[in-house]
């Protein structure tokens, strides 16, 4: 499948000492971009949950420390500089965890840089929207853990990160449809499933949190792992069809 470059408006103009910048689609596809996007995402939810002070410093430790390691794929990237320049705030929030404040501004930090080098280094519209929809889903799948053992936690929480996933999600898929040229055949069909999928499992989650006993919170857990398996499905599936790349294209 051919896909020509996108509009000018969705690319990211990178400086002159970048060495690498986005003249087609095909860099989309680069999964390094994919996991700024995705520690990017872990990092700004994570940074608002620690504001929020609503659960404990072992949150942002397992959290914050699995966004760490996969923004550790910003060290195989030429010029990625602000991803790994993260890596100080982030290790500061881990540090001082216990303080939930520090620790949440240090987390959007570390998210700034990641989502700096998704940007410059790929596209803005396709590294925000790829932040929000990941980010959203996986935070989502994370913090209802928490809630199995608080069930007394406010649920607005859960709701609110389920919406941001949902909002993630369409916006994703508006984005790739107006930078690709998409063909509808099998692969393109398995992507909207993938991404319909993704975001009638997540208003399923907002369904579940209605539910006032334990057993509610336990189902939307389970649905937010599925979702995060069908929205990282959704996010290569979709870049591979854009770049015209990958065992997906015709």
């Amino acid at each position: 499948m051919h896909a020509p470059a996108g509009p000018a408006w969705c690319c990211a103009v990178a400086a002159p000492t970048m060495p690498r910048v986005l003249t087609d689609v095909q860099n989309l596809a680069d999964p390094i971009l994919i996991v700024l996007g995705w520690a990017a995402g872990i990092s700004f939810g994570v940074g608002a949950i620690s504001l929020r002070r609503i659960v404990g410093a072992g949150f942002t430790w397992a959290t914050a420390g699995f966004a760490a390691a996969v923004g550790l794929g910003g060290f195989a990237a030429d010029g990625a500089v602000w991803s790994k320049l993260a890596l100080v705030p982030m290790a500061l929030a881990l540090v001082w965890a216990r303080n939930r404040v520090l620790a949440g501004v240090l987390l959007f930090a570390a998210g700034a840089g990641y989502l700096l080098d998704a940007g410059l280094l790929g596209a803005w519209l396709p590294a925000l929207s790829l932040t929000a929809a990941v980010g959203g889903v996986t935070v989502e799948m994370a913090l209802a853990h928490w809630y199995l053992v608080d069930p007394r936690l406010p649920r607005s929480v859960l709701r609110g990160l389920a919406v941001w996933g949902i909002v993630g999600l369409a916006a994703d898929g508006l984005v790739l449809a107006s930078i690709g040229d998409f063909e509808w055949n099998g692969p393109t069909i398995a992507l909207a499933v993938l991404l319909a999928t993704s975001i009638l499992l997540m208003a399923g989650v907002i369904a579940a949190l209605q539910w006032p006993r334990y057993s509610g919170v336990m189902a939307a857990t389970g649905l937010s792992y599925l979702a995060l398996l069908t929205t990282l499905g959704a996010v290569f599936l979709g870049r591979a069809l854009v770049a015209g790349v990958g065992p997906f294209t015709g």
